[in-house]
């Protein structure tokens, strides 16, 4: 069997549930065709780089699957039908990645450096090259 990724975006104004029941029907999908999901991942909402049928964001997901064309084109052809779905776009890959995917590595890296600047200082090594604030001499614009 061939390996895919399919990764489809659903309205924004659709709740998580929602978006959860979609993922959930495309793997009943393959699973009742002979096919396999190896892994499923949500994105969650996201900006769009342009307008698609009204909406600026939408939820993406992830799906990676192990199973023969014709499952895919079936898979294909009911997304298609469904008006929850704005876009979809399915791959056929050498190997499926191992791990979380590069949007979830980014999503991680992007918590803990928001983490990192709403909690101040924590775990940051010293910068003892620097002075506080409070020590550093203060200059007139004058040249005094």
């Amino acid at each position: 069997m061939a390996l895919y990724e399919h990764v489809f975006l659903a309205r924004q104004d659709l709740a998580q549930a929602q978006v959860d029941a979609l993922a959930e029907n495309a793997t009943k999908i393959i699973n009742d065709n002979n096919g396999r999901v190896v892994k499923t991942e949500s994105w969650g909402l996201r900006s769009l780089a342009y307008k698609i049928a009204k909406n600026r964001k939408a939820h993406y997901v992830m799906l990676e699957i192990d199973a023969p064309g014709d499952v895919v084109a079936e898979l294909e052809r009911q997304t298609q039908i469904n008006e929850d779905v704005i876009r979809y776009m399915t791959v056929k890959v050498e190997a499926h990645e191992e791990g979380p995917s590069v949007m979830m590595r980014k999503s991680d890296r992007d918590r803990e450096r928001r983490s990192d600047r709403e909690g101040g200082r924590e775990g940051r090594p010293d910068r003892g090259d620097r002075p506080e604030r409070s020590e550093r001499p203060r200059r007139d614009f004058d040249g005094e």
